[in-house]
């Protein structure tokens, strides 16, 4: 959960980067995804209890079961679902021509980080599916490489390579549809209340309506890439007031 609760704030983090081409309001990655691995973690708890209780009877004991094949069973699902919106946005990106040297080594990271937990989750359905008396749970050395060597690696790769190191500090800076020029805005505002988001964090109900409840403040800020002194050779070279330099190479604009 820790690791996979890394990728959600990651990803986050990305979207608020590129907020333009983000399937879903960066904020609501965190409360959706850990909403449902809460669910998870309940179904576990309650399945885990009632097989592990050794006065239960025959019912008792196929409950616990059915709930732990079930919790395994979601939590790679909604696992998936989170690689389906890494998938959603870098495509969007490759199609904006967006794609930075940064952006293109976070969202790699990504995936790899998603990579193995993937696989880490897909033993551990194998496993539960086995049962106690299964060949996975009296064999440790499947427990060593499937789970415990593969977050080693996921560790050292999120140390060795920060994510921080690819993203900006502040969660406002955002990178132009020219994906060069980075600059401060007012950052993403969802005006629905806070229990509408986390139940429809995509804002179905809005796109059934036609009712658009989140600022785009990327469409009404002045630094944009759609503006064509943004493109070419001279992309960063944006108007300046009269007394003032226009910005160097790579410094953001705060507007």
């Amino acid at each position: 959960p820790v690791y996979s609760l890394t990728n959600y704030i990651v990803l986050g983090r990305i979207l608020y980067y590129v907020p333009y081409f983000s399937p879903i309001h960066p904020g609501r990655v965190i409360s959706t995804f850990v909403g449902l691995d809460i669910i998870v973690a309940i179904l576990t708890g309650n399945g885990a209890a009632q097989v592990s209780n050794i006065d239960n009877s025959a019912t008792g004991l196929r409950l616990g079961r059915g709930l732990l094949r079930t919790s395994i069973l979601l939590q790679v699902i909604c696992f998936l679902g989170f690689i389906a919106l890494e998938v959603i946005f870098h495509r969007r990106c490759l199609r904006g021509n967006v794609l930075n040297q940064k952006l293109r080594m976070i969202i790699i990271l990504l995936y790899a980080s998603s990579a193995l937990i993937l696989i880490r989750n897909v033993y551990r359905v194998v496993e539960v599916f086995q049962g106690y008396t299964g060949y996975l749970q009296n064999h440790e050395a499947f427990f060593y490489v499937f789970d415990g060597t593969l977050m080693l690696i996921n560790s050292i790769m999120l140390n060795l390579y920060h994510p921080m190191m690819f993203l900006p500090h502040s969660n406002k800076t955002y990178l132009c549809r020219n994906g060069v020029t980075e600059t401060e805005g007012t950052g993403w505002v969802d005006k629905r209340p806070f229990l509408v988001t986390v139940f429809d964090p995509l804002d179905l109900v809005g796109l059934l309506t036609g009712r658009n409840k989140t600022t785009k403040f990327w469409e009404t800020e002045q630094a944009q890439g759609d503006d064509p002194r943004l493109h070419g050779e001279h992309s960063l070279a944006i108007a300046a007031p009269a007394g003032t330099r226009p910005p160097l190479t790579g410094e953001t604009i705060h507007g």
